[in-house]
């Protein structure tokens, strides 16, 4: 097989077009021959050098991929040879086939091609993981995802609108928060020139993908009971909490990863899988939650598709094609 490697840590040019070791599945797994899969700013941590695969993933790049079921190991259900799938990933999205835990495999949803659909299981489980599962967003409720104009940002903000709640976004430019409010977004502040704080009000759930930049604010910027949900650190990762404002509003701040959890029990990623197969795919079958793809580009066009990304001119994700 073939797959995007890197040559050394270093900038988007370390990426490289490789033949590599073909996968087989073990018991319980799926092998995929891959369609295409997305880029993630996690990608990007890791061609740096700081943010290396779980212990036994793959060390190949990619965290979702779309593609056709190829192999199955022993004692997988419920899938055949041929199906038309996407998936979660903790690694190996950038190789033209990857081994997947049957438990992270997602169908198609209806209405989706299966190229744009490699844009989907890692934003869908991160948004409703966070936002839903953890956080408890309801109907009425106001919530504030920082960074709009991402891959993050844009499925959150349609989430949060079919769930029936008030939704802010911050991003970087009018433009960006303009594409924002056409997705749904009913507050919108430049971080560039306005304070969100101010902007927003309260906010009752809180996404944020900046820790310890926003941290104090974010916590000036929630409601009573609210839940702050701090999935990035993009801000830094050492910040001041202020013990007696969390305390007055009875609030709540939680970190969490997805990479890292287990496939299996209860804070497991086939867990959140199925959950957002119940819950979120006939939200995205109804066109209610679209994919939101900035533009497609060959695999071997991945260190394109990195500067991009770090340029910060993406708005929702961009999608490598094999």
């Amino acid at each position: 097989m073939h797959a995007i490697t890197i040559r050394e840590p270093g900038g988007p040019d370390v990426l490289q077009w490789t033949e590599v070791r073909d996968s087989e599945p073990g018991p319980g797994e799926v092998l995929l021959d891959v369609a295409a899969t997305a880029v993630n700013r996690a990608d990007l941590l890791q061609r740096q050098g700081h943010y290396p695969p779980p212990p036994g993933a793959s060390d190949v790049l990619g965290l979702e991929c779309s593609g056709t079921v190829a192999a199955l190991g022993d004692g997988v259900s419920g899938w055949r040879v041929g199906d038309e799938v996407c998936a979660l990933l903790a690694g190996g999205g950038y190789g033209s086939r990857v081994v997947v835990p049957a438990g992270q495999l997602l169908p198609v949803p209806d209405g989706v091609d299966l190229v744009t659909a490699a844009s989907l299981p890692e934003v869908a489980c991160t948004v409703w993981s966070n936002v839903v599962m953890l956080a408890r967003l309801t109907e009425g409720e106001t919530f504030l995802v920082h960074g709009g104009a991402g891959g993050i940002g844009t499925h959150a903000i349609q989430v949060a609108k079919a769930l029936g709640a008030r939704v802010a976004v911050t991003a970087g430019s009018d433009e960006r928060l303009a594409r924002c409010r056409e997705l749904g977004a009913d507050i919108t502040v430049n971080y560039r020139t306005q304070d969100f704080v101010a902007e927003v009000g309260k906010a009752d759930v809180v996404l944020d993908n900046m820790g310890a930049a926003y941290l104090d604010r974010n916590v000036d910027v929630l409601n009573h009971d609210g839940r702050l949900v701090i999935i990035g650190m993009q801000g830094g990762v050492k910040g001041e909490l202020n013990i007696g404002k969390l305390l007055f509003k009875r609030a709540s701040v939680t970190g969490t990863g997805l990479r890292s959890r287990p496939v299996d029990g209860p804070h497991g990623k086939a867990r959140i899988v199925r959950d957002v197969r119940d819950r979120l795919w006939p939200l995205v079958a109804s066109g209610q939650v679209k994919p939101i793809v900035h533009e497609v580009l060959p695999i071997q066009r991945a260190a394109e598709a990195h500067r991009a990304l770090e340029e910060g001119n993406v708005f929702g994700k961009l999608v490598l094609k094999f």
